[in-house]
């Protein structure tokens, strides 16, 4: 009477390698597209409990754009463990400082749901804050985020 519920078998599982430049795109809405690619939130055959969602790689994450007074207000906290350890870094700090791509495995990474299947599906994203990346073998496709929505892009 009913048609079969269709779950994937690891062994089935298609992954595409996605390339996205970062360069002028909002940081919530590029983190919520990615974090829905991760999952393979986008496929017909999405299933829940499997790896099915496709690699990513992110050019140009220090030229990202936060919305709003983010980029000054924005707070980062990390706890050390002890008493008084919690510490803080704005988001200025962070897209000025060394590891500018944190910004956007951070966002990505709190879209994700914890766990083994989360943190495996984060293993999926590389990021790189240059515009040049050593997944060329690959033969990425290049997604533009900017043109989905007239939002996912701001002029910095």
């Amino acid at each position: 009477m009913y048609g079969k519920t269709h779950s994937t078998k690891t062994a089935d599982v298609q992954k595409n390698w996605i390339l996205i430049d970062a360069k002028g795109l909002v940081v919530g809405r590029l983190a919520s597209l990615i974090a829905l690619r991760l999952r393979g939130k986008h496929k017909a055959t999405f299933t829940p409990h499997i790896d099915d969602g496709d690699n990513i790689i992110v050019i140009n994450a220090d030229q990202v754009v936060l919305t709003g007074r983010k980029y000054d207000d924005k707070v980062y906290y990390h706890y050390s463990g002890y008493q008084g350890g919690i510490k803080e870094r704005t988001a200025r700090f962070i897209l000025e400082g060394r590891f500018p791509e944190r910004i956007i495995e951070k966002a990505v990474e709190r879209m994700l749901p914890r766990g083994p299947l989360g943190r495996k599906q984060l293993g999926n994203l590389r990021v790189y804050k240059g515009a040049d990346h050593p997944h060329v073998a690959q033969t990425p496709v290049t997604l533009d985020v900017a043109s989905l929505n007239r939002k996912n892009a701001r002029s910095a």
